[in-house]
């Protein structure tokens, strides 16, 4: 086997010998290659309770878990991105913030007698699943909300001067030392206490602008930022630091653990920067909400980027191609110095529904995820979101399913944090079972391996390693006695199965232990 480092995911994608044939998705690079590490996830909202009802006790809720990611991973479905601070708020026990009121659908601050973020990272570590945590840094309340409805133990009550208002809403002021300082605990909290694979933050960082409403934060320029001319200077140093302080935070916590963010689509235009892309975007991360999202992949802050291209591929003023061109260049250009991975924010939540056209074809996103492929530096996707998933829009879903997700992938490696290659298994043992093939996974080596995968081929020969249609499945390591039941095995046949480490970065072993369903053999 080869080495699964950064680089060498490309290549190996390149050299894989099973094409895929999409009749009806008439693109140019129709037939690609498909990847053996490729990022699908997808994002759960909280918030107001886009994706998940409030009010559910421990059984429904864990039943609901389950419901939900059987079916995401019936559809080959390698990470979930679930939303665990809404709105300063939390979806777990912290000593830093109140409880959801997305949770109980009561008020804020009220538990409900269950970790809903522990039942979730274990559902999804059981299914082979990652689970990022997204978190809103800066969000105090919704529109309309005031103060007075959160819970007296919310920072925003406790620390009134931390707090500006922007139209309907409550934000904290992203330009107070005061304000990054525990920002950093909330994140250091949640890395620390939990076994998350990332911690994920969306667009939201200063707000979107409101026509002639000023946001008000001239107060702390006047105090911090002496050093900058211009207060948008200012703003977007505020954001930068906070991003290189959550990944350092991060890293010294749990190295493996992941920080990703997804942006809004739009850097800077061109018209605004000549390296900006070629598009007419009326909002921009730079310009607009002060996120210099180029910095963070320059300086290496973040392990992955997912811009949010919630555009077709013939919008005008901001095409999909043309912009999984930029993002791609960029990530491109400065792989050398800092790695950054990136994926795509897909809009599923536009199939059928949008008022342009282009999103009344069903091949539309399919088309952009092919479009992602044939890019080669994107490695992925994250789609907006499960409720659209689920609705399955003009079958959309299913296309993906049958002809694009068809095969289990690998979440892309962060090598950069670690890229140390595990070894393989110590021992494994497969012994039929009444509901398949039961596989014994035992491991004594010094560092543990997060993750092992099943690959398995008929008969009594390997095949390759480097075909994702052999991988059977995903399975994190517990606690060095892991066991996999291979459901789909047929009673009938013999099969070879060979199972790899996968490391906490995502590097796979060189080497497969080799088993037999008749015999152990190395």
């Amino acid at each position: 086997m080869k080495k699964h480092l950064f680089k060498a995911t490309l290549s190996a994608a390149i050299t894989l010998v099973l094409l895929i044939s999409l009749l009806p998705l008439q693109v140019k690079g129709a037939s690609v290659t498909p990847p053996k590490n490729e990022m699908r996830a997808a994002w759960i909202a909280t918030v107001q309770n886009v994706d998940m009802k409030p009010g559910m006790n421990a059984a429904q809720y864990t039943a609901w878990v389950q419901k939900t990611l059987d079916h995401l991973k019936a559809n080959k479905f390698n990470a979930v991105i679930y939303q665990v601070k809404p709105t300063n708020d939390a979806f777990y026990p912290s000593k830093l913030a109140p409880w959801s009121s997305y949770i109980t659908g009561g008020k804020q601050g009220k538990s409900p007698g269950y970790d809903p973020l522990l039942i979730m990272i274990n559902e999804a570590h059981k299914r082979g699943m990652e689970l990022h945590a997204w978190v809103n840094p800066y969000r105090v309340t919704m529109p309309g909300q005031t103060l007075a409805s959160l819970a007296p133990s919310n920072v925003a009550r406790t620390n009134p001067g931390w707090v500006v208002k922007y139209g309907k809403q409550y934000y904290l002021n992203p330009g107070l030392p005061e304000v990054q300082n525990y920002l950093i605990a909330t994140v250091k909290e949640l890395v620390a206490k939990y076994d998350i694979d990332a911690v994920h933050m969306d667009d939201y960082f200063y707000p979107y602008k409101i026509k002639n409403e000023t946001f008000p934060d001239q107060a702390a320029f006047k105090k911090y930022g002496s050093s900058f001319k211009k207060i948008a200077d200012w703003r977007r140093d505020n954001v930068n630091q906070l991003v290189k302080k959550v990944y350092s935070s991060i890293k010294t916590t749990k190295p493996h653990v992941q920080f990703g963010i997804s942006p809004f689509g739009v850097w800077r235009n061109q018209s605004m920067d000549p390296t900006g892309s070629s598009t007419r975007a009326g909002v921009t991360n730079y310009d607009d909400l002060y996120a210099d999202t180029r910095q963070w992949i320059k300086d290496g802050s973040i392990d992955y980027i997912t811009p949010q291209i919630y555009w077709s591929k013939t919008l005008s003023v901001a095409k999909y191609s043309t912009l999984l061109d930029w993002w791609s260049n960029e990530v491109d250009t400065y792989a050398d110095k800092h790695p950054v991975n990136l994926y795509i924010g897909l809009a599923d939540y536009k199939v059928g529904v949008d008022a342009d056209k282009a999103w009344k074809n069903k091949m539309e996103l399919p088309n952009q995820v092919i479009a992602n492929r044939a890019n080669q530096i994107a490695t992925g996707q994250m789609h907006f979101s499960l409720k659209s998933i689920q609705k399955n829009q003009l079958g959309y879903a299913t296309i993906l399913k049958q002809q694009l997700y068809n095969y289990t992938a690998l979440t892309p490696a962060t090598s950069w944090s670690n890229a140390a290659i595990p070894a393989e298994p110590t021992w494994v043992q497969a012994n039929k079972d009444i509901a398949g093939m039961k596989l014994v996974i035992q491991d004594q080596t010094t560092t543990q391996p997060r993750k092992y995968v099943i690959y398995r081929f008929e008969g009594n020969q390997v095949g390759s390693y480097e075909n994702p249609h052999s991988i059977v499945d995903v399975v994190y390591n517990t606690k060095g006695n892991t066991v996999f039941l291979d459901k789909t095995a047929n009673r009938n046949k013999q099969y070879t199965y060979g199972i790899t480490s996968v490391s906490a970065t995502g590097v796979e072993s060189e080497n497969a232990y080799v088993v037999t369903s008749e015999e152990v053999r190395r």
